[in-house]
């Protein structure tokens, strides 16, 4: 017997990362050597001090048991030693922490914590898609707000209409931002603040990539802001800072109303993370963050590995100034899908079309800088031999 799935699961927008797994394991299955730059999984290990006391805490007895509801308090309070430390920002750990499984959780269940049906949230265009389906899990509506290169990738806030600032309750950012390689700035922040408080809007700043900024420039938190927790939260992931992608822990910190609506929820939907996991959690925040430099330099060195080699074969690309992504203007000519099919087809290297980020991505491919240099290297080259920058009809590839 086959039972049909909900209305609510039926609605869900399409996985965009498993339709590009997909063909990526076809070219495989082949026998091809793909090098893959299409995902955002942290390529290097978790460091060894995390890992060891992840060990040392599974072989504890106590923490065998179901863990405490909302977390432990060690937890939060190391989650506020780091936000103190790294940014100056003082959190209560009781209030204005919340413990997640992971980033992505705590996304997709902002919008049913907050919103009712119907209700408006702003969202980033192009942005990371799972944003999306914490709004049709809410039977939310969204409201796109464009990102473009003219405006560096920030949203323009006098551009949206004084209908939808009246109905929006919830705005989504992500500044070092998925999938632009941009940055925000204190002047945009303080905008948003602004914007926020104007019109009684919420404000979640998912802050991934918060660990990965170059040439100099440490990534701005959304609560450095000046009244930021009075209007929203951040949400923080241990996943790339600490390359604990798998371990699915993070936390969302600020205002404590926000905070209160995730542990109710969460209340209902869970106990709490396995302790053993909290605590490798707490040594990764507490610990000396030479790890953290090391990664971030290393994605730096690649970014510029990769950006040479681009401009080497005549692709007029820009260098992100955070996260470990790169965001490519497509050729002239082609769609996003048609660029990135064709560089898996005849190049076997696998990027994400941008379009699957939202209809402002169109035109561009993003990039993954999660493999050695060599690699990468590699990956330009092979782009580089279908001699794509100099040619202008597609019917000469193909």
């Amino acid at each position: 017997m086959k039972f049909e799935h909900s209305q609510v699961l039926q609605e869900l927008p399409k996985q965009f990362f498993a339709s590009l797994v997909q063909k990526v394991n076809r070219k495989l299955k082949e026998g091809h050597d793909v090098i893959n730059l299409g995902q955002g999984n942290p390529d290097q290990p978790t460091p060894e001090h995390i890992v060891e006391e992840m060990k040392r805490a599974v072989a504890q007895p106590e923490n065998h048991k179901y863990s405490s509801f909302r977390g432990s308090h060690s937890l939060k309070s190391a989650a506020a030693a780091f936000y103190n430390r790294e940014y100056g920002v003082q959190l209560d750990p009781e209030t204005e922490v919340a413990v997640l499984f992971g980033g992505k959780a705590g996304l997709v269940e902002l919008p049913q914590c907050l919103l009712n049906p119907g209700d408006t949230i702003l969202v980033p265009d192009p942005g990371y898609p799972d944003y999306w389906s914490g709004v049709t899990l809410a039977k939310a509506k969204m409201e796109m707000m464009p990102l473009t290169k003219e405006n560096a990738f920030l949203p323009e806030y006098a551009s949206i209409s004084p209908d939808v600032r009246e109905q929006a309750k919830l705005m989504y950012l992500n500044y070092p931002n998925n999938p632009t390689g941009a940055v925000s700035t204190a002047e945009f922040f303080g905008e948003t603040v602004s914007f926020a408080k104007e019109n009684e809007i919420c404000v979640v700043h998912d802050f991934a990539y918060g660990a990965v900024g170059f040439d100099g420039h440490k990534p701005l938190s959304f609560l450095q802001t000046e009244g930021a927790k009075d209007i929203g939260i951040e949400i923080y992931t241990l996943s790339k800072t600490y390359n604990m992608a798998g371990w699915r822990i993070g936390f969302a910190v600020g205002n404590a109303s926000v905070i209160e609506a995730i542990n109710l929820y969460q209340d209902h939907m869970f106990v709490s993370l396995f302790k053993a996991t909290q605590q490798a959690a707490e040594a990764a925040l507490l610990s000396e963050q030479t790890c953290v430099a090391e990664q971030n330099a290393r994605y730096e060195s690649r970014r510029n590995a990769w950006i040479a080699a681009c401009r080497e074969i005549g692709w007029d690309v820009t260098a992100p100034a955070g996260s470990f992504f790169a965001w490519l203007p497509v050729p002239e000519g082609y769609s996003s899908d048609q660029f990135s099919d064709l560089l898996l087809e005849k190049a076997n290297v696998a990027v994400a079309a941008g379009n699957g980020f939202g209809e402002y991505g169109e035109g561009y491919v993003r990039v993954g800088l999660l493999t050695s240099e060599a690699r990468l290297k590699e990956a330009a080259h092979r782009i580089g031999k279908l001699n794509l920058f100099t040619q202008k009809s597609i019917d000469k590839i193909l």
